[in-house]
C-alpha cells in the first residue's frame, strides 16, 4: 500500500517513450506544446506600444516591464476564461519559461498542475527552471510533488533520481538517501508492466552485490515487458561473482549444504581410490569454497555447482513470470497511447482498457489491479466511467481508497461531470458523512447550474436527513429560479408530492400546484397531478375533481385532441364515482360536442395541407392522420359519433384507459439524463 498513500498516481504523459506534447516543444500546429514564435510576441508588443501612444502621445515606448506584464496578463486571461483550454496553458508556460521570471513561472506552473497534473514533462521543466535559478531545495520539492501526482511515471522518477544523484551523492547521507528514493520509486511503480528502465537503473547504480541479487529476486517475480532480458542479466551476474559475494551468509551456507549433501555419496564411493599421501595435512588443506581470504583457490567445482543451484532456483520463478506475461501480452500490445492527452481515445483503445481491467480484476492480486487502474487512468482521465469502475473496485478495500479516487476525479479531472459527483455524494452518504455529501452536491450545483438530477439529489439528501425546512427552501429556490416554465412545473409537481406523501400537507400541496398552473397554464402534467391528488382523498371529492377537468376543457392553451381525451376521462370518473346521473348526462353532451368539433377539424385538414401524395390510398391516409393527430382509438367515426359510436349515451364503454399519470416521459428523461436549463 505504500505506493498509494500519497494520493495514487495521476496521469502522466508517457511512461516510457514520452509525450509529444511535453517533449517535442519545437513542433508547430495541432501540438499543444507549440513554441510561441517571436513574431507573435513582437505583434503583441507593437499593439501595446501603439495603444499606449494613442493615450499618451508624448511617450514613444513603454518600459519593458510594463510590456512583459501586459503580455503575461493576456496569456493569463485566456486560461482564466477557459481553464480547459490546454493549448492556452502551454502558451502561458512557454512564455514564462522564455522570460525566465521565476515568480511568474511558479504561479503559472502551480495553476496549470491544478488542472493537468498528469503531464510529467512539465513537472521536469518546472524543476529544471528552479535548478537553473540555484534553488535546489525548490527543485527537489517540485520533483517530489510530481511523483506524488504521478507515481507511475517511470520517466519522471528517473529524472528525479538522476537529479538527486547529481546533486547529493557527495553528501554524508547521499548514498542512503538515493537508495531510499529508488525504493520509493519501486514501491510506487515497480509493478508496472513497463517499469524495466527503473529496475535497470537501480541495479546499475547499486554497488553492493548482495543487494543486487535481492533486487533481481524481486524483479524476476514481476511480469514486465523485458522479463527475459532481466533473467539473462541475472545469470550473467551470478556467473561473474563468487556466491559468497552475492548472497547473505545464511543463504550461502544453506545452498552449500545442499550441494555438499548431494555429492556426499559419490565422494564415499570413491574414497578408496584416493592415493595415500594425496591429502594435505590438517591445517594446510584448501580453504572451503567461497570462504577464501586471498590465500587459497578453493573448490571451483563446488562453487560452480552453487552458482548453478542459484540459477536453478530462479528458473522456476522465471517460468511462472513468463506465463503471466504471455497472458497479458496482447492487451499490452494493443495499448497505443499510454500517456495523457486531451484528445479522445479511439474506441478500440477504450475497449482494450476495459477488457484488460476485467481480466486483471479476475486474475490479478490487489497490487497489480490497482497498478493497472492507475495506468489506465493516465490515458483515460477524462472518461467518467473508468473512474467509477475504479471507485467501485476500491469499495471492497477500504473507504479511504474510494474517497481518494473520487477526490482526484471530481476535483481535478472531471469538475463538471455530474454522474461521478453524484456517485461520490452517494458514497459519502452511505458512510454517514452527510456534510461531505452536501458539500459535493452544492459545489456541483454551483459549477453546473440547472441540472435537475443534481437539484433533486440535494433535496433528497435534505429529506433523508430530516431537514424539512431546508428541503422546502430548496424546492422554492428551484421553482423561483427556473429558467423555463416547464422546469418550474417539474419542481412544483415534485414539491407537491413531497408535501402530500412525506409531510401530509394536502392543502399546501394543492396550493403549490395551483400557483404552478398560473405560471404554466398549458402544462397538462400539472392538471393531472392535481387530479391525482384529489383522487387520493377519502372519500373522493367529486366537485373538486370535476372543477379540475373543467379547467382543462376551458383552457385555451390545449388543442382540441387533448380536450377530447380529458373529456373522456371526465366521463370515466363520473361513471365510476359520480353521484348524480344528470351530471353524467351533461358531461356526455359536452363530450359529443367536442367530438363533432374534432371531426369538423379533421375534415378541413386535408385541404389545408399539401403534404399528402395524390396517389396515397385514402384508407392509409386516414390511418396516418389518426396517428398524427394523436387520436388513436379516439379518432372520429364516419357518422360523427352518433348511435353506432361506442361512446353513445346508451352504450358508454370504458376504454380501459389507465388513468394513472405517467411521469417517465419528458420529465423522467430530464431527470435521468441531466435536463439543463438554458
Amino acid at each position: 500500500m505504500g505506493m498509494f498513500t500519497s494520493g495514487f498516481p495521476s496521469l502522466h504523459c508517457n511512461i516510457d517513450v514520452g509525450c509529444k506534447k511535453c517533449n517535442d516543444m519545437e513542433d508547430v500546429g495541432d501540438n499543444p506544446g507549440i513554441t510561441i514564435k517571436q513574431e507573435i510576441k513582437q505583434e503583441i508588443k507593437q499593439e501595446i506600444i501603439e495603444d499606449a501612444s494613442k493615450e499618451e502621445p508624448e511617450k514613444e515606448t513603454l518600459p519593458e516591464t510594463v510590456i512583459l506584464n501586459t503580455e503575461l496578463e493576456k496569456y493569463w486571461k485566456a486560461v482564466r476564461d477557459n481553464p480547459s483550454d490546454f493549448t492556452g496553458w502551454t502558451y502561458l508556460l512557454q512564455y514564462v519559461e522564455q522570460e525566465n521570471k521565476i515568480e511568474a513561472a511558479r504561479e503559472a506552473y502551480d495553476a496549470f498542475f491544478g488542472h493537468y497534473p498528469y503531464c510529467y514533462g512539465y513537472w521536469k521543466k518546472y524543476a529544471d527552471m528552479e535548478k537553473r535559478h540555484g534553488n535546489l531545495e525548490k527543485a527537489t520539492e517540485v520533483f517530489d510533488k510530481g511523483v506524488v501526482a504521478i507515481p507511475l511515471s517511470i520517466e519522471l522518477w528517473l529524472h528525479y533520481i538522476n537529479f538527486y544523484i547529481g546533486e547529493y551523492t557527495s553528501t554524508e547521507q547521499g548514498e542512503s538517501d538515493i537508495r531510499k528514493l529508488y525504493e520509493r520509486a519501486l514501491s510506487a511503480a515497480g509493478h508496472d508492466f513497463r517499469s524495466d528502465k527503473l529496475w535497470d537503473s537501480y541495479i546499475s547504480w547499486e554497488k553492493d552485490q548482495e543487494r543486487v541479487t535481492a533486487l533481481y529476486t524481486r524483479l524476476l517475480a514481476i511480469p514486465t515487458q523485458l522479463y527475459s532480458h532481466h533473467f539473462d542479466n541475472f545469470k550473467q551476474h551470478v556467473y561473474m561473482h563468487n556466491p559468497k559475494e552475492i548472497l547473505s551468509l545464511d543463504d550461502f551456507l544453506k545452498l552449500r549444504q545442499d550441494v555438499v549433501a548431494k555429492s556426499t555419496n559419490m565422494d564415499e564411493e570413491d574414497e578408496d581410490a584416493v592415493p595415500v599421501g594425496d591429502v594435505a595435512p590438517p591445517g594446510e588443506e584448501d580453504v572451503p569454497p567461497g570462504m577464501e581470504t586471498g590465500g587459497g583457490k578453493g573448490d571451483e567445482a563446488e562453487i560452480n555447482k552453487i552458482k548453478e543451484r542459484i540459477i536453478q532456483i530462479q528458473e522456476g520463478t522465471f517460468k511462472k513470470t513468463e506465463e503471466e506475461v504471455s497472458k497479458r501480452w496482447n492487451y499490452e500490445e494493443a495499448i497505443k497511447r499510454p500517456y495523457f492527452h486531451v484528445k479522445p481515445l479511439e474506441r478500440s483503445q477504450l475497449k482494450n482498457w476495459r477488457e484488460y481491467l476485467d481480466y486483471e480484476m479476475q486474475n490479478g492480486n490487489y497490487t497489480r489491479v490497482v497498478t493497472l487502474f492507475e495506468r489506465c487512468m493516465i490515458a483515460s482521465a477524462l472518461y467518467e466511467d473508468f473512474w467509477m469502475k475504479y471507485a467501485k473496485y476500491m469499495e471492497d478495500h477500504g473507504a479511504e481508497g474510494v474517497r481518494n479516487v473520487y477526490t482526484r476525479a471530481c476535483k481535478v479531472h472531471l469538475p463538471k461531470k455530474p454522474y461521478i459527483h453524484l456517485a461520490w455524494a452517494a458514497f459519502e452518504e452511505r458512510q454517514g458523512n452527510h456534510s461531505a455529501a452536501w458539500e459535493i452536491l452544492a459545489n456541483l450545483d454551483k459549477a453546473v447550474p440547472g441540472l435537475v438530477m443534481v437539484s433533486m439529489r440535494r433535496i433528497s439528501l435534505e429529506r433523508r436527513t430530516g431537514s424539512k425546512e431546508d428541503a422546502e427552501a430548496l424546492f422554492q429556490e428551484y421553482i423561483e429560479n427556473a429558467a423555463q416554465p416547464e422546469i418550474g412545473s417539474y419542481f412544483s409537481i415534485k414539491y407537491a408530492r413531497y408535501l402530500l406523501k412525506i409531510c401530509g400537507e394536502r392543502e399546501q400541496a394543492k396550493k403549490i400546484l395551483a400557483e404552478a398552473i398560473e405560471k404554466d397554464k398549458g402544462n397538462l402534467k400539472l392538471y393531472l397531478q392535481l387530479i391525482d391528488l384529489e383522487y387520493q382523498n377519502f372519500p373522493v371529492d367529486e366537485e373538486h375533481i370535476t372543477e379540475v377537468f373543467s379547467m382543462i376543457l376551458e383552457c385555451e392553451n390545449f388543442p382540441l385532441e387533448t380536450k377530447v381525451k380529458m373529456s373522456q376521462r371526465k366521463l370515466e370518473f363520473l361513471e365510476d364515482f359520480g353521484g348524480e346521473i344528470s351530471k353524467l348526462k351533461e358531461a356526455y353532451d359536452e363530450h359529443q360536442k367536442l367530438m363533432k368539433d374534432l371531426h369538423a377539424e379533421h375534415k378541413k385538414r386535408p385541404h389545408e395541407t399539401s403534404g399528402h401524395s395524390h396517389e396515397e390510398p385514402s384508407e392509409k391516409r386516414a390511418k396516418n392522420e389518426s396517428v398524427q393527430n394523436g387520436a388513436g382509438d379516439m379518432s372520429v367515426p364516419p357518422d360523427g359519433g352518433h348511435a353506432n359510436y361506442p361512446y353513445h349515451w346508451g352504450g358508454y364503454q370504458n376504454s380501459g384507459y389507465n388513468y394513472a399519470p405517467q411521469w417517465g416521459g419528458h420529465y423522467g428523461t430530464g431527470y435521468h439524463h441531466g435536463y439543463h436549463q438554458s
